[in-house]
């Protein structure tokens, strides 16, 4: 993958479980064939949404090989390699190199709170060490980790170093990182409520939550927005607007998971210290699919 195909409605898939937590591999497989099916321009494996951060290290290598094998080229499979441990970093990522990723996810190093050279010797060294498209993420929400414009504009002169993920829910920020980085690096939306808004500015699409429940939606939107047709974009993205709000009453990936079980897609598995969605946020959440003519088990 490049600055130039990096593009249009990747989902940040979940990853299905039975009630005792133990992975579905026959859900997830379903999953991936209906997002190919849908037009899902990209699946992204193994990141936030997927619970890397409860997975094993064997969980987490294996997920990703086994994607690829089950997408087979048909669409670009990204592999969330991101850790707060460089080493970790780099390990995730070679073996996604090894087993056919097209792309790497990197998070920026949560808790730790590193300065911004830290931050850039970080992604530095991993862009260097594996020579695999990566993307950065910024998600300050979650990592308690700001990377700055100005680490962006260092980075983005690294050739291996491809796109960024924005999920700082500041609009005016994303619109700063096309002026300043676009012409080297691909700007994707992270935030779905802003995903129009920002391609209309110059992004070339976003990794979405949304698009785990109304695939074809999603992509329908990247593609009019990548057409330059953003009326009809903006009116297909209001009529899902509740979903990309409802879908994060609680942390993420908790609503969506309960929603694709409601859906009849996954069982109802998740991992401690996750839970199910509360009893008081199921009325919203199924409002929100009936609103987008989600069709319900």
């Amino acid at each position: 993958m490049s600055k130039t195909t990096i593009k249009g409605s990747l989902v940040a898939i979940v990853t299905p479980m039975d009630s005792d937590g133990s992975l579905d591999l026959p859900a997830f497989d379903r999953l991936i064939e209906w997002h190919i099916e849908a037009g899902t321009h990209g699946i992204v494996v193994v990141g936030t949404t997927g619970e890397s951060a409860t997975l094993s290290t064997e969980e987490h290598c294996d997920l990703v090989g086994h994607c690829v094998n089950v997408v087979a080229g048909r669409v670009p499979v990204i592999a969330g390699t991101g850790s707060n441990n460089t080493d970790e970093a780099l390990y995730f990522t070679r073996s996604a190199k090894e087993h056919g990723a097209d792309a790497c996810l990197l998070v920026t190093p949560y808790y730790t709170k590193p300065p911004q050279e830290g931050l850039y010797q970080h992604f530095k060294l991993i862009a260097e060490s594996v020579d695999i498209p990566q993307i950065l993420y910024n998600v300050p929400g979650r990592t308690v980790c700001d990377l700055a414009l100005d680490t962006v504009d260092r980075l983005a002169d690294l050739k291996n170093i491809v796109a960024i993920k924005d999920a700082t829910g500041n609009l005016e920020r994303g619109l700063e990182l096309v002026k300043r980085c676009g012409d080297r690096i691909a700007v994707l939306s992270g935030e779905d409520p802003l995903n129009v808004a920002l391609m209309k500015g110059g992004a070339s699409g976003y990794i979405s939550v949304t698009a785990n429940v109304v695939p074809a939606e999603m992509a329908e939107i990247a593609n009019l927005a990548l057409a330059g047709e953003f009326e009809q974009a903006e009116a297909l993205d209001a009529r899902i607007a509740a979903l990309h709000k409802n879908l994060f009453l609680q942390a993420n990936p908790i609503p969506v998971k309960w929603a694709l079980q409601r859906m009849g897609r996954i069982g109802n598995g998740i991992r401690l210290p996750l839970v199910e969605l509360a009893q008081e946020y199921h009325l919203k959440v199924e409002e929100a699919l009936r609103s987008a003519e989600v069709s319900l088990d």
